[in-house]
């Protein structure tokens, strides 16, 4: 997944689910799972609608100028990611399993 994906509308928004557009110009659809704070910055954690791939994605939401649009950053830390993971596990303890 590319290193900066950008929210195409909150109109496409349906309850939890989001369509984005990585830098190749192609849409990937999600279930967002939730955000959690960490570190005074926001994540999503987000389940890809492919059947391929049974991970989560963990994106930095970033706030932009436009309140009708979000800014979704990859993350290349890998014990960035682990501690998020964790972090998002306690805060949603019971209503979600993870392997």
């Amino acid at each position: 997944m590319s290193d900066n994906i950008n929210n195409i509308s909150e109109d496409e928004v349906n309850e939890n689910y989001i369509t984005l557009t990585d830098d190749n110009g192609e849409d990937v659809s999600f279930e967002m799972l939730g955000t959690v704070e960490y570190q005074e910055r926001i994540f999503a954690v987000l389940i890809p609608f492919d059947e391929d791939d049974d991970g989560v994605v963990i994106l930095e939401l970033v706030p932009t100028d436009d309140p009708e649009y979000d800014e979704f950053l990859g993350v290349d830390d890998d014990i960035l990611l682990g501690e998020v993971f964790e972090e998002f596990k306690k805060s949603y303890e019971g209503e979600y399993e993870f392997e």
